[in-house]
């Protein structure tokens, strides 16, 4: 049987070779698929996209925000392997999949204006450590992970996600 449980979550991802940090805190839920397997869907605050739309046929008209769009992150947990997805109704989603000592792929697809039409870029990361704690559900989950594309090192990145134990 499938329970699930509403907890506050705290997203962070930090790299340990440039200068970005990322934290997002929202309410999730937290869904029990069996023993020691999770499913973690939270919702992220909606962001106003960079990207300036134009209007058809107006070229003396400026750009105009898009509106905001919503993100969705689905994280698979188990003390083994975490998969986390990206899904947003905008143009950018992506999946990173992380296994200790092991070389996973991590896709980014960009939609174009057509919605057959999709672009994909494959990355590598190599996962340094994975540690999900918590007892009988997940409190705190870091993974340590190099990003690479095919030769070239992108970069360090450490993933923390604290759930919030229930009151």
């Amino acid at each position: 049987m499938l329970t699930h449980h509403r907890k506050t979550v705290c997203l962070s991802l930090m790299s340990l070779d440039l200068p970005l940090w990322s934290v997002v805190e929202t309410s999730a839920t937290l869904y029990e698929k069996e023993l020691q397997r999770y499913h973690l869907l939270l919702r992220e605050p909606p962001l106003r996209e960079n990207v300036p739309t134009y209007p058809p046929n107006d070229e003396a008209t400026m750009p105009q925000p898009s509106p905001p769009s919503s993100r969705f992150l689905w994280l698979e947990l188990s003390p083994y392997r975490i998969i986390l997805t990206m899904q947003t109704h905008s143009k950018l989603s992506y999946r990173h999949y992380w296994e200790k000592g092991v070389f996973g792929p991590t896709r980014f697809w960009l939609q174009g204006d057509d919605p057959t039409h999709c672009s994909q870029m494959r990355l590598r990361n190599y996962t340094r450590s994975l540690e999900l704690r918590g007892d009988p559900l997940p409190e705190h989950l870091r993974v340590e992970y190099e990003l690479w594309a095919a030769q070239e090192f992108l970069g360090h990145y450490v993933l923390n996600v604290d759930i919030q134990p229930d009151d």
